[in-house]
């Protein structure tokens, strides 16, 4: 048996997992502080970390059926940007482990995966494996599309906290969690210097009439995403405030025309002063480019744009989000976790489980992070001084609810965003909001 010993937040070295990481989300207003004691370690108990000669770890879990009687091609859906050759890579030392297994990755972006097996598993024409947010986990139970894991033990061996959670329902684990994900703030240094970033959402509107850029440009202070709920949930937040109850479950207080919701998304309406920019023209991709082109000094995304914006040539940094008026920690964020799930509908359920499962051990996960710059799924060590920047604004996340009334709530507050950036009226259009959420009925 090995030991196999992972340093806790050492000096410039983290080791991120998503038990650390989401520790004060779920409405917790103070949230846990992490241990950051130099040198501290834990042994993890790693008897399935022996290596076969082509350096890959053993799978030493998979069920008997996987002995090579016949060749076998499994579909793996997945987004582009990273994740693709990600999928490449792991299918590629996946078959050097299991020669007779095949792994074909086909494009379909994250967000199209679940209405995409609902429409073409039935007619046996969708993926064996595929990526989804853990918050449409409820629809795809509830349709049954996914299987659910037939050993767990191979999950929880090496994962934890919300890795495990965010894929279980009714005590049933349905996934397996490849990447944790929030966003928190960047920060061009060509622009502003580190310490005048702001802090408070109220600071950064004092700067607005102050604030020079450091190369005498004519670049803005901040940009952002205002018609995408992702983003926007987060000026709903004050005084512990959560979509759907503390825990992410109870449909029946969507909390979205709350006192608290009211007074944050007027604050954010405000904010249109500041960036005279139309919600339509307001995008991610325009914000990614505002930053990108030297036009905005700061700009509110995730991990997925570290490798990009890095390649851009930017030297920017990464701190948590600014606090909302009258709150004195940074502004609660969205966290997700990102897992791959094994369709209901595949003619090779034990060969796609042993995949998946594949997908969420040291080695993948660790080549995942190179890949991506998404965070891991479990505790792995990490030399990079950016990640320590979500590393902090996940101690004030908030695991994306997995309820059915998910599957409308993205679209109904997006809808909601944009019309409040572009001067509806606050109260009116989170009271629709509100109401769109206590309506909604799941199919059967």
């Amino acid at each position: 048996m090995k030991k196999k010993l992972v340093a806790l937040l050492g000096v410039g070295v983290l080791t991120i997992s998503l038990l650390a990481g989401c520790a004060g989300g779920r409405g917790s207003a103070t949230p846990t502080e992490p241990d950051e004691t130099p040198g501290a370690e834990e042994t993890v108990d790693d008897e399935a970390d022996d290596e076969n000669e082509n350096g890959y770890q053993e799978i030493t879990t998979l069920p008997a059926e996987l002995d090579d009687e016949g060749e076998v091609t499994l579909i793996v859906w997945e987004s582009i940007g990273g994740p693709d050759e990600f999928i490449r890579q792991a299918g590629a030392a996946f078959t050097a482990l299991y020669p007779h297994i095949t792994i074909e990755f086909q494009n379909v972006e994250l967000g199209d995966a679940t209405g995409n097996i609902a429409m073409y598993g039935p007619l046996g024409e969708g993926a064996d494996v595929f990526a989804a947010p853990h918050d449409r986990l409820g629809e795809l139970v509830a349709g049954g599309h996914i299987l659910p894991v037939s050993n767990p033990d191979a999950v929880t061996q090496h994962a934890s906290g919300l890795a495990i959670t965010a894929v279980t329902m009714d005590g049933t684990l349905f996934g397996y969690t490849v990447s944790a994900e929030t966003y928190a703030l960047f920060y061009n240094r060509a622009l502003i210097a580190p310490e005048d970033v702001p802090t408070s959402f109220e600071e950064l509107v004092a700067m607005q009439n102050t604030w020079v850029p450091l190369d005498g440009s004519d670049a803005r202070l901040f940009i952002m995403d205002v018609a995408n709920a992702y983003y926007t949930i987060l000026f709903s937040t004050s005084d512990g405030n959560r979509l759907f109850g503390p825990e992410g479950t109870d449909q029946s207080t969507p909390n979205m025309n709350t006192p608290e919701a009211i007074r944050g998304f007027e604050f954010f309406q405000s904010l249109r002063q500041y960036i005279d920019i139309a919600a339509e023209d307001l995008g991610t991709d325009a914000a990614d480019a505002a930053f990108v082109g030297g036009d905005s000094a700061m700009h509110i995304t995730g991990p997925w744009n570290v490798g990009p914006f890095a390649d851009d040539g930017i030297d920017f940094g990464i701190t948590t989000l600014p606090s909302l008026p009258g709150q004195d920690t940074p502004a609660f964020s969205f966290s997700g976790a990102r897992a791959m799930f094994v369709s209901a509908y595949t003619r090779y359920p034990a060969e796609a489980e042993a995949f998946a499962a594949f997908l969420v051990t040291p080695e993948m996960q660790e080549l995942r992070y190179e890949i991506t710059g998404a965070l891991p799924a479990i505790s792995i060590t990490i030399d990079d001084e950016r990640a320590q920047g979500f590393v902090n604004q996940f101690q004030y996340a908030f695991p994306m609810p997995s309820i059915p009334a998910m599957g409308v709530f993205w679209g109904a507050l997006n809808a909601a965003s944009a019309n409040i950036w572009n001067g509806g009226d606050v109260v009116a259009e989170l009271n629709d909001l509100q109401e769109v959420l206590l309506d909604f009925v799941p199919e059967e």
